[in-house]
């Protein structure tokens, strides 16, 4: 291992994420309520402080923000709100792992929360909610996934599947064994662990690779990546899925699985994501902050300097494991946040 005190920092962080991804719920600088109750009841901003400075890292910025949403997304979220926090200790984050759907559903369409992460863009049913409840939002890029398929480490068979094969194994209609997706497998039972069906790397499997077969209800369903591994570490014959940062920080627990779309098989990584290889798992990610929250100074200023770190590839690719933003995107994100706090 290197020497370098930046590599012993990577280590550090990477680890710190991979415990609070398993919490599902973070708070921090001084919110201790780390549950999944992701809403404060307040409409999530709390009071700001009446000589509170305008400039992220001043010191005087004061309030709560909370945080609800995707699990793929939380620990990017976690290690800028972390960051953030470092310069501005009078500012309170909670932030939890609800999924997608279910952030959107119970908590940042209803006026819970400042901010709802996601993994797929916002569904039109949420749009009306979050319209009936006068919620104005920004859909905000924050990143590249590769959304990521794992095997346990002793299944020599499977380390390598086409779309169809994956499909076969998580459609409704689909496969029970394994010597069904492929008969020189073992005759053996498939034993499924992946994202609930409020989760938005649900939704974006079952667009990518399912399609009108439909998600198969055979399997174990959780919000918690580190549940999926354990699952998967315990039988052979298991197999899950879930974005590429837990992998990313955890690369010996299991085994990615190679996706072969029609021109060999790829493995996941952030070149393969950022070049186009990584067919169909390769995805944007989102945040989408809550205009009225904006009108918060506080609330404000962390928005923009989340967006001025997704292009920071210490945080986003070396210490989270997603692929960062061009230059360009985050100029395009910037400019429309900016005109959303203009809007607040």
């Amino acid at each position: 291992m290197s020497s370098n005190p930046e590599d012993g920092r990577t280590v550090s962080r990477r680890a710190a994420l991979t415990s609070i991804a398993g919490a599902g719920a973070v708070a921090l600088a001084g919110c201790t309520d780390a549950n999944n109750d992701a809403g404060s009841g307040d409409g999530g901003s709390g009071e700001q402080s009446g000589d509170g400075g305008s400039e992220s890292g001043s010191g005087e910025l004061s309030g709560d923000i909370s945080i609800a949403g995707s699990s793929t997304v939380f620990p990017l979220m976690t290690a800028i709100a972390e960051d953030f926090q470092a310069e501005n200790s009078g500012v309170n984050i909670d932030i939890s792992s609800t999924g997608s759907g279910g952030g959107f559903s119970n908590y940042f369409c209803v006026g819970e929360t400042d901010f709802n992460n996601a993994s797929r863009p916002i569904k039109e049913s949420e749009e009306t909610l979050c319209s009936d409840n006068d919620v104005e939002y920004v859909e905000l890029v924050a990143a590249t996934d590769a959304l990521t398929v794992v095997i346990n480490n002793d299944n020599d068979f499977a380390t390598e599947l086409t779309v169809d094969q994956l499909a076969d194994i998580w459609a409704a209609d689909g496969a029970s064994t394994w010597s069904e997706v492929n008969s020189e497998w073992p005759d053996e039972e498939i034993e499924r662990y992946g994202a609930a069906e409020t989760s938005g790397t649900f939704d974006y499997f079952n667009e990518a690779v399912l399609g009108e077969r439909g998600h198969t209800d055979d399997y174990s369903a959780t919000e918690q990546d580190n549940t999926i591994v354990q699952g998967v570490t315990g039988s052979e014959y298991a197999i899950g899925y879930f974005g590429f940062s837990y992998y990313f920080q955890n690369p010996d627990e299991v085994t990615a699985v190679a996706i072969d779309d029609g021109d060999g098989p790829v493995e996941p990584s952030l070149d393969t994501a950022s070049n186009g290889e990584y067919t169909p798992l390769s995805r944007p990610l989102f945040t989408y902050p809550s205009v009225e929250s904006l009108g918060e100074e506080h609330v404000a200023e962390f928005a923009r300097y989340f967006v001025e770190q997704t292009t920071n590839e210490e945080i986003v690719a070396n210490d989270v494991g997603y692929v960062p933003l061009t230059d360009e995107t985050q100029e395009e994100q910037m400019s429309k946040l900016e005109d959303a706090i203009s809007q607040a």
